[in-house]
């Protein structure tokens, strides 16, 4: 198993869809990378030299942001969009869909649990008849 800028990536994969398993990389990203430094894109990860390793991490270190340094660059974002009261912000602080999405048919992932407002349950229904047939 190689390791390339603390994620390891399988040896049985193709190193396309491996570098895909870096928080930032995508396949379009993947595939420039990988044309840039001149390194197959059938090839598996297995076969990988370390000389090809550290061109690879040397190159990705060098152009993109990736992994924790990305995650950083996000929450600072969604903090300062909350600081500063947008809208966004304020749909980020209450765990809403910020992009426009419909919520009231859907967005259960954002929106939790369904709990139901305004509904009595069974149990209430049955205490509530019962104190009032005997009175």
């Amino acid at each position: 198993m190689q390791r390339l800028m603390g994620v390891i990536l399988p040896d049985d994969k193709r190193i396309d869809y491996a570098l895909t398993l870096i928080f930032g990389i995508g396949w379009t990203t993947s595939e420039s990378i990988l044309k840039e430094t001149r390194i197959p894109v059938d090839m598996r990860v297995k076969d990988i030299t370390e000389e090809q390793v550290k061109k690879l991490s040397e190159f990705i270190d060098k152009n993109f942001k990736i992994e924790g340094d990305l995650r950083e660059e996000r929450s600072v974002n969604i903090k300062r969009l909350r600081e500063i009261g947008s809208y966004r912000g304020m749909r980020h602080s209450q765990e809403l869909p910020s992009r426009g999405q419909r919520t009231r048919s859907n967005g259960r992932t954002n929106r939790g649990k369904r709990r139901t407002v305004g509904a009595l349950s069974k149990e209430a229904w049955a205490k509530l008849d019962q104190n009032t047939t005997t009175k």
